[in-house]
């Protein structure tokens, strides 16, 4: 704004009448995590015992502490206000900016083998499609799947059918523990898709009293340090590669440097 006019088609004559400029500048507001974007290692943590006194405490990657490291407006166990500034003081997403993300990816074509009927992909479903497609995952990749939820997702022309999207599609079974250790086997930096949470959800029940509601999540941001990547547009790449027969290609996503926060939107580069 310029004396309250909108930087819109905005005449610099208006304050110099010799001057010959127009001007236009945007404001946006962004929910960090509502497209395509990456989760930092602060999105998700857990009630978890980290002192061994019978207590738990919500905890993040590395023992990192709720309301010290990683802070709220509100102390969701006490209802009282924290006090405290809220954002990441550590885990933020601008470390992810600083060092860049970008490395080999590879595609890993869900709804090739799948199709479009909603599915939890186990260990042994994976290492089918990956043996099928003569595909190596190896130390570093940046592991990407397609399951065409972002085609029917575009589809939509902005108007989403949330039923519809939830009842379809192939995804990660982040409660199987081939899965799970597969991830951590690899030596794999990080997964993302063109889905909402990169793995199936709702999970599957487990027969633990407490137990997580995102068990990829937990495994991934929680305990392995290792980034997830949602709501990626990957079915025209995915085409591409297939078409190509290949699976690889450079992937370039860094997040936008935002101090403190838990996610940020991306435009990922693939150069093919």
């Amino acid at each position: 704004m310029d004396n309250g006019r909108p930087n819109m088609n905005f005449p610099y004559s208006c304050n110099n009448p010799r001057h010959l400029d127009v001007l236009c500048d945007d404001q946006v507001l962004l929910t960090l995590q509502y497209s395509t974007q990456w989760d930092s290692l602060a999105h998700i943590g857990q009630e978890f015992d980290a002192d061994g006194d019978g207590e738990a405490e919500i905890v993040f990657y590395n023992g990192f502490r709720a309301n010290e490291d990683i802070a709220g407006p509100l102390d969701h166990k006490s209802g009282l206000p924290t006090g405290q500034e809220s954002g990441a003081h550590v885990l933020g997403v601008e470390h992810m900016a600083e060092s860049a993300v970008q490395g080999r990816g590879v595609m890993i074509d869900l709804k090739q083998h799948f199709g479009t009927d909603r599915r939890f992909v186990t260990y042994d479903d994976l290492m089918r499609v990956l043996e099928a497609d003569d595909i190596d995952v190896e130390a570093g990749d940046i592991v990407c799947f397609r399951t065409g939820f972002d085609e029917m997702l575009l589809s939509m022309e902005r108007q989403p059918d949330a039923r519809r999207l939830r009842s379809h599609f192939a995804a990660i079974d982040g409660r199987d523990k081939g899965i799970q250790r597969w991830i951590e086997e690899t030596g794999l930096v990080a997964l993302a898709a063109d889905n909402i949470a990169v793995e199936q959800t709702p999970a599957r029940d487990a027969d633990e009293t407490r137990f997580t509601a995102l068990p990829l999540h937990e495994h991934c941001l929680f305990k392995l340090g290792i980034y997830l990547g949602e709501f990626w547009l990957m079915s025209p790449l995915a085409d591409w590669l297939r078409a190509n027969n290949r699976s690889r290609f450079f992937l370039t996503a860094p997040p936008l440097r935002l101090p403190g926060a838990v996610g940020s939107p991306v435009t990922p580069v693939a150069t093919v």
